[in-house]
């Protein structure tokens, strides 16, 4: 059964899936960050390609011909065929299409008051269904 992660009170979400990104890939997983937007997506493309000047996350956009090898996918429709299921990181308001195929999910969740509304009504969903749920608080150790 899926695994879902909540990281909330976050005060910026690019930044701070870069860091975790980077911390996957240390691991050896493969991932999916799932954008709001395209907008979004490409932001978090170029921020993953600044996130330091002594790391390097290999990553490309869903869809790309080297998406199968790359480790890092970025995306802004969960609906695209992506190359594999390990781990879904959501910045989005909504649940994602398929979250069930990864064997876990980071819900990404700011400091606005919307998206902290929106992020504890998939909590609640997410428990309804029995899902095994941990919630990190960031600032809090």
């Amino acid at each position: 059964m899926t695994r879902i992660d909540f990281h909330t009170n976050i005060p910026d979400k690019l930044s701070y899936v870069c860091r975790l990104a980077r911390k996957a890939y240390a691991a050896r997983a493969k991932l999916v960050l799932l954008a709001d937007s395209p907008a979004q997506a490409e932001a978090l493309n170029e921020a993953l390609w600044t996130l330091s000047g002594t790391d390097f996350i290999p990553h490309v956009m869903a869809g790309d011909p080297l998406a199968p090898e790359t480790p890092v996918i970025v995306t802004a429709d969960e609906r695209v065929e992506l190359p594999h299921r390990d781990m879904l990181v959501n910045l989005t308001r909504r649940t994602p299409a398929g979250f069930e195929q990864f064997a876990r999910v980071f819900e990404i969740i700011s400091t606005d008051e919307e998206d902290a509304a929106a992020g504890r009504a998939r909590y609640v969903a997410y428990k309804k269904q029995s899902y095994p749920l941990t919630h990190v608080v960031a600032g809090q150790s």
